[in-house]
């Protein structure tokens, strides 16, 4: 299972290429627990960036224009306290701003306040945020399955108020992603394909548009490995990701342009080897406090066998596909 052998068979060496995005999880706070979730999210995690934090990332945009994304996850990044600061603050910095929204967030009050969340919409309108949001299937069954019981229903009463406001309407500029991942443990289908029957499917069932789908493969880490070692099919779901290794997929890796910002300021190559605890490291900086792009440009990419998730394939990344 040695993916860095698998490189090297390949005759490939994966380098750092840019740094377009800073990728930063505001903390692992959620109003749900999916049971595919690599990030082990919950509404009992307490885990959140505070603002000094914060304010170092906007610095780090401020410091360095190239890096033109600024990618928001969590958890639920919405329910920390700060979450419509950074937002406004990188947008002011002219920044293009991608929020991982979970839709249910919307309708349910906040785990530890009780806030109630049903103006995120209009707030995503007004600062011209893309938001990118996971839905398991266009069928009611599937997605309970993964994300918990009414899940779907209001996942697409959230997708409504969002329409409605023109997210995801042909020939405006909000942008409206959904993303895709199996329910089981296999390989996710092909992106072009399925995108045309989510679109199909739910304008007819549901009345509701969206813009892009995003196919993203299961990462055998955290809540989803557990599921696959309980089931014994982890070494099965392994041995089916090494036998789809793309070397085409593998140069597209989202960690080549990519860094990853922990809650606590800790810097990764991606959002999965953040979860894993695997930090930057061969004398690359590792925290925001002393973030430098000239040094992590030349850092050595940590991998493990989980990045066979990302080259199988077609690929996988935080933007879906990697081949097209």
């Amino acid at each position: 299972m040695d993916f860095e052998r698998a490189l090297a068979t390949a005759n490939l060496a994966l380098t750092p290429v840019s740094i377009d995005t800073m990728q930063v999880n505001l903390g692992k706070l959620c109003n749900q627990a999916c049971r595919h979730c690599h990030v082990d999210a919950g509404p009992r995690r307490t885990e959140m960036m505070n603002r000094s934090a914060i304010d170092r990332c906007l610095d780090i945009l401020r410091s360095y224009p190239h890096i033109r994304n600024l990618d928001i996850t969590g958890g639920a990044p919405e329910l920390n306290d700060h979450f419509e600061y950074i937002v406004s603050e990188a947008r002011a910095l002219d920044r293009h701003v991608m929020v991982r929204h979970n839709l249910t967030v919307t309708l349910d009050p906040h785990p530890v306040n009780g806030k109630n969340m049903e103006y995120l919409p209009a707030f995503f309108r007004d600062h011209h945020c893309e938001v990118i949001s996971s839905l398991p299937y266009y069928q009611e069954h599937e997605t309970d399955a993964q994300r918990g019981q009414g899940v779907f229903g209001k996942s697409l009463e959230s997708l409504r108020r969002l329409n409605a406001l023109g997210y995801g309407v042909r020939g405006r500029e909000l942008l409206l992603d959904l993303v895709y991942n199996p329910v089981g443990a296999y390989l996710p289908p092909d992106q072009e394909a399925i995108e045309k029957q989510f679109k199909e499917e739910l304008w007819k069932r549901h009345g509701v548009v969206f813009n892009r789908l995003y196919v993203l493969t299961n990462m055998p880490i955290n809540r989803f490995r557990h599921f696959l070692e309980r089931a014994e099919l982890y070494e099965s779901y392994m041995q089916k990701l090494m036998n789809a290794f793309n070397p085409v997929a593998a140069e597209g890796v989202m960690c080549r342009s990519l860094i990853s910002v922990g809650y606590d300021g800790m810097l990764y190559d991606c959002d999965f080897n953040q979860m894993l605890e695997w930090r930057v490291n061969h004398g690359a900086p590792g925290t925001i406090w002393d973030f430098d792009v000239d040094k992590l440009l030349k850092r050595r990419i940590v991998f493990g066998s989980h990045c066979y998730g990302c080259t199988a394939g077609a690929g996988s990344s935080c933007g879906g596909a990697v081949v097209k």
